[in-house]
């Protein structure tokens, strides 16, 4: 009897130790984005005293788009690293605000480096499951228990390049330039299968530019801001014998 009960605390322990080790064996993710983009810069938008929570500057006509390719590795259960590569768009105008009469527009090629860290604030459970690794999709039931959410911070850099209207052009402004960026945000991923995740992700970046946009306002108090709101679509690759990625 005493055997027999040691035999199975044994087997718990075991399965115990199997499952919390599990998410090792897929370390490697990659994954794509895209989404909208939005600027916040000089040119365009309202001033403070007609727009103090920002909403006002927040239009359709100043929405762009953004594309980016992500390659995650899982340092714990919670904990992953990231490099990302962003390219889009960003737009901004005074077709819209306190500084119409002004006339300018400016449409914003950029690239974006960035390394950052992620933290996993909740974990869902199905990729602990042996069951799950075997093929078993999650799906889209049991939606709440197959979720994960995250926030992030990291660092990054943005080329960008400025083609703006006649006026902004005869202006003389910058037309190219690079800036440090910081990358903060949150997220969500739904562990759809023991292969893809699919997932939304909010995003804000602050630069350390005044000049993204290729104009400084006399008037401006703070550095050029953006956001993506992107949707993922995540594919894990297997950890190989040797600890790197096996694309087989």
């Amino acid at each position: 009897m005493k055997r027999t009960f040691l035999t199975i605390l044994l087997l718990c322990f075991i399965i115990s130790f199997t499952n919390a080790q599990i998410w090792k064996l897929k370390r490697y993710e990659t994954v794509i984005g895209f989404g909208p983009s939005f600027f916040f810069g000089d040119i365009g938008g309202y001033s403070q005293s007609d727009n103090a929570l920002g909403f006002k500057d927040i239009s359709l006509r100043q929405t762009r788009f953004d594309f980016n390719v992500n390659l995650k590795y899982r340092l714990t259960q919670t904990l992953n690293l990231r490099f990302s590569l962003t390219a889009g768009l960003l737009y901004a105008t005074d077709n819209k605000g306190s500084n119409e009469n002004r006339g300018y527009s400016a449409s914003i090629q950029f690239i974006e480096p960035a390394f950052i860290g992620e933290y996993y604030f909740i974990k869902n459970k199905a990729e602990n499951s042996y069951l799950f690794t075997k093929g078993k999709a999650v799906g889209f039931n049991g939606f709440l228990k197959s979720l994960d959410f995250y926030a992030f911070a990291g660092i990054g850099g943005l080329g960008n390049s400025v083609n703006g209207n006649v006026k902004f052009e005869n202006s003389g402004k910058m037309s190219h330039g690079f800036s440090p960026v910081i990358p903060v945000g949150i997220g969500s991923t739904l562990i759809y299968s023991p292969n893809f995740n699919f997932g939304v992700e909010i995003a804000y970046r602050y630069s350390f530019s005044d000049n993204i946009d290729g104009y400084t306002s006399q008037y401006s108090s703070s550095n050029d801001v953006y956001y993506f709101f992107n949707f993922t679509i995540t594919y894990k690759l297997k950890t190989g014998p040797k600890g790197w990625p096996s694309f087989r």
